[in-house]
């Protein structure tokens, strides 16, 4: 039987630091799920993650986006695979912010969860990344590389606390 260990932020680091460790621990868990529950989870309905991704990135990307860039990322869908967890998410911005998307993805992003999260962080640049196949783009490149220097130029999101 193999045990797992979960790792607790100090008390005197900072809230993000609990969003950190909390992250990390479960794409550590995940890891190690059977490949028939990620196969089980990857067959259930792309709606309630896609919906829960949308809220977050209205709160911690949209208000970083000007005008101009809001206008040039509306409209093609967005695909984002946590392949870890057997999670799939697929998005676009409208008129009022980020939302689900049935449309097939102009972009698919796929990646383990941590690969993504230190990307969101600003921990892992996303040219290394992509660079060693820790996260791979597929579909509009044009697009996609709009994502990506996007992404870069605003920088991590949330509190770039330190790493854990």
């Amino acid at each position: 039987m193999t045990t797992r260990t979960w790792h607790a932020p100090a008390p005197n680091e900072g809230a993000g630091a609990w969003l950190d460790t909390l992250v990390l621990n479960f794409a550590r868990l995940a890891r190690g799920a059977p490949p028939g529950l990620r196969g089980l989870v990857r067959a259930l309905p792309v709606q309630p993650p896609s919906f829960v991704l949308a809220r977050a990135l209205d709160r911690w990307l949209l208000p970083r986006l000007d005008p101009a860039t809001r206008q040039a990322l509306r409209g093609p869908g967005v695909e984002v695979e946590l392949q870890d967890l057997g999670i799939r998410a697929r998005l676009r911005l409208g008129a009022r912010g980020f939302e689900p998307c049935d449309q097939p993805p102009a972009v698919t992003i796929r990646g383990a969860a941590e690969a993504l999260w230190r990307l969101v962080r600003g921990w892992d640049d996303a040219d290394r990344l992509f660079f060693e196949r820790a996260l791979v783009m597929e579909g509009d490149t044009e697009f996609g590389l709009l994502l990506k220097n996007t992404l870069d130029a605003i920088g991590p999101l949330g509190d770039a606390g330190a790493r854990p």
